[in-house]
């Protein structure tokens, strides 16, 4: 994805760089109906993360998704500075054809890292493709493959109809990612399986994440 800007803030640590080329039952039956008839809380975008978010949605004039809840230490600020403790931050960049990548990544030396990337393409809903570089004989072959690959099977979370793709290029190589579409635009969200978290934890992530996105419509 041939980037137009980019915005690298808080980001101390080489490895971010590179990363750009997861009820116990009881009570009685009047506790249990009182609680499911209370409805669940819907997810907002936090108030200091809100405004890029918008400025962003504004900027491709089309919807985005501001994730309410980000694996700790993640947040899903996209404006000012942020620095997390151990290395890290976030990048964002827009495309000539106003798809995004936000990327937030913290790393911590002999403990581990948290890898999160949103993307956005407006107005397409196919999968985009990806360079392929690969050694065949004494040749180097390029080609271009699906920048995501290797579904799993799709099911419902949070209202959206998400796929699972487990082979993943560019930015997001180890990662699970979900994909999803929506008014003609296709979205996706993924995480690294890397320690901290393993590929369960990874999935149990981005169901959470996936619940908690908030859509932000441009202005006007």
């Amino acid at each position: 994805m041939q980037r137009s800007s980019r915005r690298l803030c808080g980001v101390t640590l080489l490895g971010l760089a590179a990363v750009l080329l997861a009820g116990c039952g009881g009570g009685s039956e009047t506790a249990s109906s009182a609680q499911a008839a209370t409805p669940a809380k819907r997810a907002t975008c936090p108030a200091a993360w809100v405004a890029g978010w918008q400025k962003l949605a504004n900027r491709i004039n089309a919807a985005v998704y501001c994730p309410a809840w980000m694996p700790s230490p993640l947040t899903g600020q996209i404006t000012g500075n942020v620095n997390y403790a151990g290395g890290g931050g976030y990048v964002l960049s827009v495309s000539k054809d106003r798809s995004y990548l936000a990327s937030f990544a913290w790393v911590e030396m002999q403990t581990g890292e948290v890898h999160v990337n949103l993307r956005g393409y407006p107005h397409r809903t196919s999968i985009p493709l990806c360079r392929n570089d690969e050694q065949a004989g004494p040749k180097r072959v390029k080609t271009l493959v699906p920048c995501f690959s290797d579904r799993k099977w799709t099911k419902h979370v949070g209202g959206f109809k998400v796929t699972l793709y487990t082979v993943n290029r560019d930015a997001d190589q180890w990662h699970l990612l979900y994909a999803w579409r929506h008014a003609g635009s296709l979205y996706a969200i993924s995480e690294h399986v890397a320690p901290p978290f393993g590929y369960a934890r990874v999935l149990q992530n981005l169901d959470r994440m996936t619940r908690n996105l908030v859509p932000v419509a441009p202005a006007g």
